[in-house]
């Protein structure tokens, strides 16, 4: 069970606001963690901008209580960090500088930024880069522990693989139902890639698109690589239809294919598309995705889902065993 925590009366709350804490306030002890401890201005540091937001969008007659909340989220928060610190102890974990670097690095490599504007991005967000690494050489070092005490106990069966990919990417047809697979191409619009692509433009590119599929190329790739419409993202898939749901152009396109087959480049108010017709036959059973190119990624999401459970597991664990006390 989590500790009682024991409120403060109200008018502390507002020493938590980093607008209104004056300089010549004397830091102190706030909750004890075994045999660490939480400040006053470690709680500060946190929960500034959270602490400023709640103060700029609640209302003067909920103020308070809302304060009072976000304290006790705060220092919940530094509990768990401070509990994970200890245990990081134990097994002598650590987390060099050099580490911190490196994922710096590439947080700015994959958000395709400069150190510049990494550091823009965020103070908008009321942090500093010294906190911003602070943020991760936590980060590091509770990913060495979940690895140490947590991912090394998930094990992932081939059973559970199956069944999820049973039910996650096998569909049965009913009686009269098209599975169907989309691709577009915007005209007189911004595409995907913020351009705005003539009528003539936009039909060349989808017979080009379409040609790619008529190859042997995936075609839920070239959704997600090409397509402008909103189920590219999805590969361009559309899910089961009957007749009577589609429309007029996309039931023409698809009524005279064969299982697998993909349509003709049809013209509709302000795109080109094409479909693939995935099945039509009753009580046949369609598989998005074939079993061997995505059962890594199951196995995958599997293992998130199962350390993610185990660690609160874990986390509650050391909770209840741990001496916490809220002042």
């Amino acid at each position: 069970m989590a500790p009682r925590i024991y409120l403060l009366p109200t008018f502390f709350f507002f020493l938590f606001l980093p607008s209104l804490v004056c300089a010549n306030v004397v830091d102190r002890t706030v909750a004890v963690v075994n045999e660490d401890t939480i400040t006053l201005s470690e709680v500060n540091e946190l929960g500034k901008s959270f602490f400023q937001k709640i103060t700029e969008e609640t209302p003067a007659d909920r103020l308070n209580e809302a304060l009072q909340q976000a304290r006790k989220t705060v220092i919940d928060k530094l509990i768990d960090k401070k509990l994970l610190m200890q245990e990081a102890k134990k097994y002598n974990l650590k987390v060099s500088d050099e580490e911190v670097e490196s994922a710096l690095q590439r947080v700015i490599a994959n958000n395709q930024t400069t150190m510049e504007q990494f550091r823009k991005e965020i103070s908008t967000m009321g942090l500093t880069e010294k906190q911003y690494r602070e943020n991760l050489r936590d980060q590091i070092l509770n990913s060495k522990l979940i690895n140490h005490e947590v991912r090394s106990k998930v094990v992932i069966s081939e059973d559970k693989i199956i069944d999820y990919y049973d039910t996650h990417f096998t569909q049965q047809v009913g009686d009269g139902e098209y599975y169907i697979l989309q691709i577009g191409c915007v005209w007189n619009a911004k595409d995907r890639n913020g351009a705005t692509p003539t009528q003539a433009e936009a039909k060349a590119t989808a017979e080009k698109i379409r040609e790619l599929a008529l190859k042997g190329k995936d075609f839920k790739d070239l959704a997600k690589l090409y397509s402008d419409l909103p189920s590219g993202a999805d590969g361009g898939d559309l899910g089961m239809f009957q007749q009577s749901e589609m429309a007029p152009y996309m039931l023409a396109a698809v009524q005279n294919l064969k299982s697998g087959d993909v349509s003709q480049v049809v013209e509709t108010e302000n795109s080109y598309q094409f479909f693939k017709l995935q099945s039509s036959l009753q009580g046949k059973i369609v598989t998005k995705a074939p079993y061997d190119s995505v059962k890594d990624e199951i196995r995958e999401k599997l293992s998130q889902q199962a350390m993610e459970l185990r660690f609160k597991e874990w986390l509650k664990d050391i909770r209840d065993k741990a001496y916490i006390r809220i002042l």
